[in-house]
C-alpha cells in the first residue's frame, strides 16, 4: 500500500533551481545587496511580493493563464524596507524620477517598474497587457 508524502515547503536560496510549482522562488536576504537589481534585469517579468501575500498570488496566476511563466522574489516583512530601497534605487536609474507610489506586489516586465496587482489587472481588462509582454519577451505568440 502507498503512503502520502507529507507536505514540505522548499525554500530556494538561488534562482537556479525551480520549486515544485514551477515559478523561479528567491528568497531575500538583506545581505545578498544587489539581489533585487539583479533579478530585475535578469527576468523578463518578474512579481516581487511579501511572502504568502494572496494578490501576489493573483498576478501570478493571471500571467500564468497568459503563458508567461513569471519569476517571483519573496521576502519576509522585515526585509521590505530593504527591497523598497533596491527598487527605489533601480527606478531612479531608469526614469530618474519615482512618478509611482511602490506597492506590492511590485511586477517588472522587461526590467522597468509595471505596478501592482491594479495596473496588471487594468491592462488585462483594457486588452493592453498581451503586447506590453510580447514586447517584453515574456509571450512567443
Amino acid at each position: 500500500m502507498q503512503q502520502a508524502i507529507p507536505y514540505k515547503p522548499w525554500t530556494i536560496h538561488s534562482g537556479l533551481s525551480q520549486p515544485l510549482n514551477h515559478h523561479l522562488t528567491t528568497q531575500f536576504h538583506g545581505s545578498a545587496k544587489g539581489a533585487v537589481r539583479d533579478a530585475v534585469s535578469e527576468n523578463a517579468v518578474i512579481v516581487l511580493a511579501r511572502r504568502g501575500c494572496c494578490m501576489s498570488h493573483v498576478v501570478k496566476r493571471l500571467l500564468n493563464g497568459h503563458g508567461v511563466n513569471p519569476s517571483v522574489f519573496e521576502f519576509d516583512e522585515g526585509e521590505e524596507n530593504d527591497v523598497v530601497k533596491e527598487l527605489e534605487m533601480i527606478e531612479a536609474e531608469n526614469d530618474g524620477k519615482d512618478s509611482r507610489s511602490l506597492q506590492f506586489p511590485a511586477v517588472f516586465i522587461g526590467g522597468r517598474m509595471f505596478g501592482g496587482l491594479d495596473r496588471v489587472m487594468a491592462t488585462h481588462i483594457t486588452g493592453e497587457l498581451i503586447p506590453v509582454l510580447k514586447q517584453a519577451g515574456a509571450l512567443w505568440l
